[in-house]
């Protein structure tokens, strides 16, 4: 078995890869995994360093939107998992272009390289912010599309290209849309590792606004074996939302690192909101949990625990990033 990994050297792709590489997934222990990744800022060969001597593992340097090598990639390939995109909100604000080539364009191009390559399944990894924003209640997957910044509108395009092509080309396509996710390996521009990352340091942190916005945490392995078990069983044509199941808000989750890393408030600066940003995400996970048995397993308060152990233990991993993208 084949399995391509686009976006293997990212945060939850790698982290993907890792878990299959390790023997976590029993139904693809012996999958040889190809991983496609342009090696942007925020992909990195160290995060695959835990795994770099197998067998199973091949590394490929490219852009998505490069037809050409795409289709070379693809060439055999058993199964897809599109982890490949751009991801920051800030960025997608300052900058949409790099988020609607990559997002769009880049999923466009490895959809059509499936398509003609005949893989047997695709699944394409998108996010909780395609539907918008909720004031009460949890999103089910059939909920309309709202996105309201550039970025969760490039993923929604690309959620709708790979339905297109399910429906007419009748590719094997699931996708899934995830709740907000932490872990190790996490580049430090995201909230929790860059709260993380300038407490340890003793520097400040950002609270936008009045902190009130509130989102759902996901840890990423259990992201990363909700979307396996998409893989595995999901049905062809679907969607699957994967949630963590701890719903906080930006102030609360402040608190809880502050109190981590041994700091205070006194360490808070509030700024300006984000301009359009999103007051509450809340995914059902009805489906997934009563199709394919997902539940999340990672307790939220072990697991930010563990993720701030692992950045303080791991500094030589986080220092340089944040030192190149500083410069």
């Amino acid at each position: 078995m084949k399995i391509v990994v686009t976006g293997g050297a990212g945060f939850i792709g790698s982290n993907y890869v890792r878990n299959v590489l390790s023997g976590a997934y029993p139904e693809v222990s012996d999958a040889q995994v190809v991983v496609l990744d342009k090696l942007t800022y925020a992909g990195s060969l160290e995060n695959l360093a835990p795994v770099d001597g197998s067998s199973h593992l091949t590394f490929v340097q490219g852009d998505i939107c490069d037809p050409e090598l795409v289709e070379s990639v693809l060439a055999g390939a058993d199964s897809v998992v599109h982890f490949a995109a751009e991801s920051h909100v800030d960025r997608s604000i300052s900058g949409a272009a790099d988020f609607v080539l990559t997002n769009v364009l880049g999923t466009q191009t490895l959809l059509e390289a499936a398509r003609r390559a005949g893989v047997r399944r695709f699944v394409h990894v998108s996010t909780d912010e395609v539907y918008g924003s909720i004031p009460v209640g949890s999103w089910p997957e059939t909920h309309p599309l709202e996105p309201n910044s550039p970025y969760s509108a490039s993923k929604a395009g690309s959620d709708l290209l790979a339905r297109a092509y399910s429906r007419t080309h009748g590719l094997d396509v699931c996708i899934t849309r995830c709740s907000n996710n932490y872990g190790p390996y996490q580049f430090p521009e995201k909230v929790i590792p860059l709260f993380v990352t300038n407490l340890l340091d003793g520097g400040r942190v950002p609270l936008y606004g009045d902190g009130g916005n509130v989102r759902d945490w996901l840890h990423v392995d259990d992201h990363c074996r909700g979307i396996q078990l998409v893989l595995e069983k999901g049905r062809a044509g679907e969607v699957y939302n994967i949630g963590g199941g701890t719903e906080l808000s930006n102030k609360e989750l402040t608190g809880r690192l502050l109190e981590a890393c041994g700091a205070d408030w006194s360490s808070v600066d509030h700024v300006a909101d984000r301009l359009g940003h999103d007051r509450r995400y809340s995914v059902d996970i009805t489906k997934i949990s009563s199709e394919l048995g997902y539940a999340p397993e990672v307790d939220f308060a072990a697991g930010l625990a563990e993720t701030v152990a692992w950045y303080r233990d791991n500094r030589a991993w986080w220092e340089p990033l944040k030192a190149r993208v500083s410069a």
